[in-house]
């Protein structure tokens, strides 16, 4: 186990490393003396294992590298920050930790989530609860439905489609006209089946003629993959779609190159940013679609804190971040914003309640660029994806060029029906 695993392995730490600090450039504000010797305490539940644990680590490293900047900085109104750690599991688990974080341990905010059916299960917990309790990667959508319309203590990532939609209006944009025969291998379940629609909405909102030739869904973690490359490769498709994002994204890309299936066939990926590192360029192919969303580790005019970011992850860990880290800063980040916000309109120290009415509205820079929290409770965010290259440094892709959309034209307005916003929504290639 490495030193960073360990010290993330204690159920509470106090994160106060000043090593962060460089480039925190925050002049320290002024606020009453609001029970100032008590840290804040935020809960932060999130996977350790399994396929999705390489994404909690991740995620949890985003929300370390903010905590070191804010609490070097003088905290938040002048209280220190101090994590308490839980684990993501499955729904009811999760739910008991929730619950745990908040009636034992006594945090201030709950933040984390990766799984769309955790954080699907848990917002009316978090509801009942009136916890205030922010998403990183987790909607309560069921399918591409909302089901919690008016929350006033959860707070939610952007849509699950943002990365399906940009990727496929790249498809549109690159290579209409390249393709007659396309093909999917997504994961089963509502957030691989959504995005498959998705684009195939997109090709024919942009009258693009085409044939599916097949469909595969392996369920979410299957590592042998043998099968769907070979049914794939069947039926020579000109295009393949997947938003596989997990452990399995690599074994898929290594398994169809060396099964031939890659080569002269065109490929969108939204979600490949998230293995990143792992997609060797010896079986990962220069021209595809690479979904980075929003974190792109090598943006070249990237802002200081992510420059900052970067560095450090290098340094600490001898890799490089993918975007769950940028989503777990944004929430710690907008939580010290509305608590300081609600801590100067009420003159003192202020409840859950009041800082969940400062929330909505909120707009700050993310580690990935401009970022807000919707009245909804919804967040925008900017996104990153493009072409892949392998003209680079690194022993992985990278992006040729980056394309940049705002979440603003990727998902759909409060209270709109997804497949109608489709139809209708102004988008700009």
């Amino acid at each position: 186990m490495s030193e960073q695993s360990r010290s993330f392995s204690r159920r509470r730490l106090l994160a106060g490393s000043a090593a962060a600090a460089a480039g925190t450039a925050l002049a320290p504000l002024s606020f009453p003396a609001i029970a100032q010797n008590r840290p804040l305490r935020v809960g932060v539940i999130s996977p350790k294992a399994g396929i999705a644990g390489t994404i909690g680590e991740c995620g949890l490293r985003g929300t370390q590298f903010a905590v070191d900047r804010i609490n070097a900085a003088g905290g938040i109104a002048g209280r220190k920050v101090e994590l308490v750690l839980e684990e993501e599991t499955n729904p009811k688990d999760s739910i008991d930790r929730l619950r745990k974080l908040v009636l034992q341990d006594k945090v201030d905010c709950v933040q984390g989530i990766v799984s769309s059916g955790v954080s699907l299960a848990m917002g009316p917990a978090v509801e009942d609860m009136r916890a205030l309790t922010i998403y990183w990667y987790g909607t309560t959508q069921d399918g591409v439905k909302e089901t919690i319309a008016k929350p006033k203590f959860l707070f939610r990532s952007t849509d699950n489609e943002c990365e399906a939609v940009m990727a496929s209006l790249l498809a549109v944009k690159y290579w209409k006209g390249q393709f007659a025969t396309i093909a999917g291998i997504n994961p089963d379940y509502s957030y691989g089946r959504n995005n498959w629609a998705a684009f195939q909405a997109l090709l024919k909102r942009f009258g693009i003629e085409h044939k599916v030739v097949a469909e595969q869904w392996p369920k979410v973690g299957t590592m042998d993959l043998n099968s769907h490359v070979a049914a794939l490769k069947a039926v020579k498709p000109d295009l393949i779609f997947s938003s596989l994002l997990f452990a399995d994204l690599p074994v898929f890309m290594r398994t169809a190159h060396a099964a031939g299936l890659l080569s002269g066939t065109k490929l969108v990926f939204p979600a490949a940013g998230f293995q990143h590192t792992l997609l060797k360029k010896e079986f990962t192919p220069e021209g595809m679609i690479f979904g980075h969303n929003t974190l792109y580790f090598d943006l070249p005019n990237a802002s200081a804190a992510q420059k900052a970011f970067v560095s450090d992850y290098v340094a600490k860990y001898k890799d490089y971040p993918h975007w769950e880290a940028d989503r777990a800063y944004f929430a710690m980040e907008l939580y010290k914003a509305g608590y300081e916000k609600a801590a100067k309109a009420k003159g003192g120290s202020p409840s859950q309640e009041d800082v969940a009415a400062a929330l909505p509205g909120l707009k700050l820079e993310s580690l990935g660029g401009p970022a807000r929290m919707r009245e909804d409770h919804v967040a925008e965010q900017t996104f990153y994806q493009g072409l892949s290259t392998h003209k680079n440094g690194y022993d992985f892709p990278t992006l040729a060029k980056a394309d940049v959309m705002y979440a603003d034209q990727l998902q759909k307005p409060p209270g709109t029906d997804f497949w109608k916003w489709l139809e209708t929504a102004q988008f700009k290639l």
